[in-house]
């Protein structure tokens, strides 16, 4: 293992960087970190309402394998880029490496801003099926004002987690796998043997639906695909495995490994947890009036005791993804904090006497809880907008600053010097299908999620925007401005915090 160990720190040495983040992650702890963010226990239960009622059961049945694949591609050229730039940069040490320095600020921003959303929304929703469950466990008020303060609660909790015991974090994580595996697989039995009835195949496969509020005419161009935003939403974060390579130890080959692997079997598995949720889908009516339509189907087809345990399973695995959300956010803060790209840090780069970064904890915890805010307010009939909303932001930031590396690695061909883990020459045509899809889901997601929503109409209100073009815009004209005014002048991308010297 020293020998191993060794060869991690020379590489991170010959990428720039000497060792100051603890290396005492396994390739199964990394996998473990991106498969917990995955979480089919978070995404398919916090974003099948999404998928319900823009496009019904073909939104899931069809769509989760569809978009998954797409998906894997994108992971797969991640993978090669990991094997071979193992940092706690990621995405934004690649695009940087590859590129220029401006490939660099970007990349990173997009990365920092997706991470911080899709921590915000993990907990969010962690939070929603906690004040459920405990509504029906000890009688506690269901209400956006309840679900903020356990909202707040959760990432507190998480922070904490994350401040004071980075041994347990890794230990939690291997933990969350099995919680992940087991509970869904629980639940799925449970909606098997538990129901009296079940739908039929057709309407699992070919049945729609179009809750949306807009005319049927757009439902296959517009309203369909913005179902889609359960899966590419759902299986996200997965360069989780990337930003704690350089506490993985053998990073070159096991966070490559973790990565696809980590999107591989959560798409696997969420499929067949998805199944059982429309099989047990009865009562079609009732769901689409429900604010919270997957928690509906299992209580109009289980009695009380069994739905009330499949919310119970589902929260504590949606808390083990917070945790691994905060994980990965706050070592993403800290290396781009390294290179000077955050205001404040020095401040933010510190790391303390147990080497992990406490105060790029914090401020990423923070971040999230304000980019919540707007939950606070409630929009037309009670749908969570808000959070779709902090979810789109999560998709388009992290989704564009996976495109923008890879497009770097498209671009430089043969001189792209690969790790042990590559693609070969099936890099081309992949590359090209997971920069086309991102920049199609990224269109798609910035788009008006209601009627209400849309600009200008009749019946427009502001608790039903979809903010996400908004927080994306401000951060694009902001660092924007920022590079052109200031940050061009010094930014160089990453800095070395080793002699070229001692690297030999």
């Amino acid at each position: 293992m020293a020998q191993s160990l060794d060869e991690d720190a020379k590489r991170l040495a010959e990428l720039g960087y000497k060792q100051e983040l603890s290396r005492t992650w396994s390739g199964f702890s990394n996998f473990a970190i991106s498969f917990s963010i995955i979480s089919i226990l978070a995404g398919c239960f916090t974003t099948f309402g999404q998928a319900w009622n823009n496009g019904g059961p073909i939104a899931i049945s069809w769509g989760w394998p569809i978009i998954s694949i797409f998906i894997l591609i994108i992971g797969l050229c991640m993978s090669e880029l990991v094997s071979a730039y193992p940092t706690a940069g990621g995405i934004y040490w690649w695009a940087a490496k590859m590129g220029k320095p401006i490939h660099g600020w970007f990349t990173g921003w997009f990365n920092l801003i997706g991470l911080v959303a899709v921590t915000a929304s993990v907990d969010y929703g962690c939070a929603t099926f906690l004040n459920i469950t405990l509504n029906r466990f000890v009688g506690l008020e269901v209400s956006l004002t309840t679900t903020f303060i356990l909202f707040a609660v959760v990432l507190a909790l998480h922070a904490l987690i994350n401040v004071y015991s980075h041994r347990l974090i890794a230990l939690l994580q291997n933990v969350s796998v099995w919680w992940h595996v087991f509970g869904a697989a629980i639940i799925v039995l449970i909606l098997i043997f538990g129901p009296d009835s079940h739908q039929s195949f057709s309407f699992v496969f070919t049945e729609t639906i179009n809750n949306s509020g807009f005319s049927d005419s757009s439902f296959w161009f517009y309203v369909l695909p913005l179902g889609f935003l359960l899966t590419q939403y759902t299986i996200t974060g997965f360069d989780a495995c990337a930003h704690v390579s350089e506490e993985t130890q053998g990073a070159s080959m096991s966070a490559a490994r973790g990565l696809w692997q980590s999107i591989f079997y959560s798409a696997i598995g969420g499929w067949i947890l998805l199944l059982a949720f429309l099989f047990a889908a009865t009562d079609v009516d009732a769901i689409s009036a429900s604010k919270v339509p997957v928690a509906t189907i299992f209580d109009t087809a289980l009695s009380g005791n069994l739905a009330n345990a499949i919310l119970a399973i589902s929260t504590i695995g949606q808390f083990f993804c917070g945790m691994s959300c905060v994980t990965s956010m706050s070592r993403m803060t800290y290396a781009f904090s390294r290179d000077g790209a955050v205001p404040g840090w020095r401040l933010w780069s510190r790391v303390d006497r147990n080497r992990t970064p406490v105060n790029a904890i914090i401020l990423g915890c923070v971040a999230a809880l304000v980019l919540t805010l707007p939950a606070l307010y409630e929009a037309p009939g009670g749908a969570p907008l808000a959070f779709y909303a902090v979810v789109s932001v999560a998709v388009i930031g992290l989704y564009i600053a996976f495109a923008i590396p890879i497009y770097l690695r498209l671009r430089m061909g043969d001189r792209f010097q690969p790790g042990p883990w590559t693609l070969g020459r099936k890099y081309k045509v992949m590359s090209w299908i997971a920069i086309i899809e991102i920049a199609i889901v990224s269109i798609y997601f910035i788009m008006p999620l209601v009627p209400a929503g849309v600009p200008f109409s009749a019946d427009f209100t502001w608790t039903a925007v979809n903010f996400a073009p908004i927080v994306v815009g401000v951060m694009v004209l902001g660092v924007g401005l920022w590079w052109a005014l200031s940050a061009r002048h010094w930014f160089t991308g990453p800095r070395r915090t080793v002699d070229e010297e001692s690297v030999s």
